[in-house]
């Protein structure tokens, strides 16, 4: 019994010495630098599908939950989750010495813009509460269902990209084989049919579920240039598939009490999610698709930066030249195209390269106090899965996943890129004849 009370003492020593170094870090890079500006580019919070469940309801012997709120709108546990998020930005950016511990004097140098969505727009919304209080900060965004050209240069008209191009460079990552990918991912696509067939009384023989009509085997495969605003139309189970398992990281991290019929655990979930990874690797990642969809994204980031480092207002920045914070809120797609177009990649609470619900690239400009040089870090954040189940509230102690992230032909050994270097890399990833 002693020795058990002494684990559990040295256990909870450890995790109050862990809390207590993350805050020591940050001071202590503080007194070396200091923290001039932050731009958040974040997903909305947790939303209803959009897919159509009639379509998905052939593939399963079950049919899909009917949610509470229209298609793709924030739920209510889904603004409660970004508010929780803003109250944790605040808490960070306070110990930065970005802003103040208290009060509204923030307000002014603070900008949040949002997609014209109502998820996006009720998510920056959420921001705003959990960030500043009862201080009442704007949220921007064009009216719904304008397409904005800062998260949508395609459907937009901003740009009109090479969809053969676009189609070749997909091709050019799966030896111009789409059925390939059944091979690829066959076991992961297995256990996913499992979730969509298998009985709801398991370990019951007696009961059983009626088959689905269609299996995700069944579905052709096929590549060929976008219509619209996709640039490539990609078909195989691996797309229907990712479209299944973002269903089930919604249910799970909307709390739902039972989770793909009830047959999905987290263990379950992350091995779907690769699917979901995959998929939006090849669709979004891919250089030349990642390059024309972020250009926008990553010229406002580096133009606000540049306000920031020169005290000036800059062509395309968004906000105003003394902001502090900027907050960009848009969709999953914003943040795997960035990703594709630099080159970044990361590993959260068991998940590699998962872009969940109010996951977000941070980038943070900093001083060098004793070359007044600036630096730039750019990081990934995300709440687990389980803080998401159980809207934990985020706290020191229990902070949602925060990792460093590294910027090839940019970051140097403490992963930091010099702002020189940080805006050829970026101006470089924006140049779309490459």
């Amino acid at each position: 019994m002693k020795i058990r009370l002494g684990r559990a003492l040295l256990l909870l020593a450890a995790g109050i010495s862990l809390s207590a170094s993350l805050h020591s870090q940050v001071s202590q890079t503080a007194t070396k630098e200091r923290l001039k500006f932050v731009v958040i580019m974040t997903r909305h919070g947790v939303r209803s599908p959009t897919a159509k469940t009639d379509q998905l309801n052939q593939y399963s012997s079950q049919p899909w939950p009917v949610w509470s709120v229209p298609p793709g709108y924030l739920t209510e546990h889904g603004a409660k989750l970004m508010t929780l998020f803003g109250a944790y930005d605040r808490d960070v950016l306070v110990t930065q010495g970005l802003l103040a511990a208290t009060g509204c004097e923030d307000v002014p140098r603070i900008s949040i813009l949002a997609d014209s969505d109502q998820r996006t727009r009720e998510t920056g919304r959420a921001l705003a509460d959990g960030l500043m209080p009862g201080c009442h900060v704007p949220v921007h965004a064009l009216k719904e269902g304008d397409p904005d050209p800062l998260f949508h240069p395609v459907e937009s008209n901003t740009f009109h990209p090479d969809k053969q191009l676009a189609a070749a460079a997909v091709a050019g990552r799966i030896g111009n084989n789409p059925a390939g990918l059944i091979e690829a991912y066959r076991p992961q696509l297995q256990a996913l049919e499992n979730v969509l067939s298998e009985s709801a009384s398991q370990g019951n023989s007696s009961a059983s579920s009626p088959s689905p009509s269609t299996s995700l085997f069944a579905i052709p495969s096929s590549i060929a240039p976008g219509k619209g605003d996709h640039l490539v139309d990609l078909r195989s189970p691996l797309g229907t598939a990712s479209t299944m398992v973002e269903n089930l990281l919604l249910e799970y991290t909307e709390g739902m009490p039972t989770v793909g019929w009830d047959r999905v655990d987290a263990t379950k979930l992350r091995e779907l999610i690769q699917l979901h990874t995959a998929n939006a690797d090849l669709e979004r990642r891919t250089s030349y698709i990642a390059r024309v969809q972020s250009a926008p994204l990553l010229r406002g980031i580096l133009s606000s930066m540049q306000q920031a480092v020169s005290h000036k207002p800059a062509a395309s920045a968004i906000g105003k030249p003394e902001d502090s914070l900027l907050i960009l809120v848009g969709h999953d797609t914003n943040l795997t195209n960035i990703a594709g177009a630099l080159d970044l990649s990361w590993l959260i609470d068991g998940r590699r390269d998962d872009t969940p619900p109010g996951g977000a690239l941070i980038f943070e400009l900093w001083q060098k106090a004793e070359t007044s040089r600036y630096a730039v870090r750019v990081y990934f954040t995300a709440q687990t899965l389980d803080q998401m189940r159980h809207a934990t509230p985020l706290t020191a102690a229990n902070p949602p996943d925060r990792v460093q992230l590294f910027i090839p032909g940019c970051s140097q050994a403490d992963a930091s890129c010099d702002w020189d270097a940080f805006d050829a890399t970026l101006r470089h990833a924006m140049d779309i004849a490459r």
